[in-house]
């Protein structure tokens, strides 16, 4: 029963994770695109910088707690998690990028 709160609890994180990579690629798209990614502004660079840094420790968290559950039990079933969720975030970098280029205009 514990396993599968701890499961719970994990993929709560884990959508919560993608969320922030989706709000990274959303905000890091437009100054990408116009080749400023190193001249952004200080608000972008916090919204970038905060979406980043959220995306990393939510993620690390949720792979944390999957472990807890799983590592032991499942090793390889942990591994092709790793791998399917890394994947999964940067899909939603990509999807959160090509939202934000797609609704901004020229």
């Amino acid at each position: 029963m514990e396993k599968w709160i701890i499961r719970g609890v994990a993929l709560l994180c884990a959508l919560g994770g993608l969320g922030l990579a989706w709000a990274f690629g959303a905000f890091a798209a437009v100054p990408l695109r116009d080749g400023r990614l190193f001249q952004m502004n200080g608000t972008e660079m916090q919204l970038v910088a905060i979406a980043f840094v959220g995306t990393l420790a939510v993620g690390w968290g949720a792979l944390h707690l999957f472990g807890l559950a799983d590592r032991d039990d499942s090793p390889r079933a942990y591994r092709v998690l790793r791998v399917v969720y890394g994947a999964t975030l940067a899909a939603a970098i990509a999807v959160g990028a090509a939202w934000s280029v797609a609704r901004v205009l020229v």
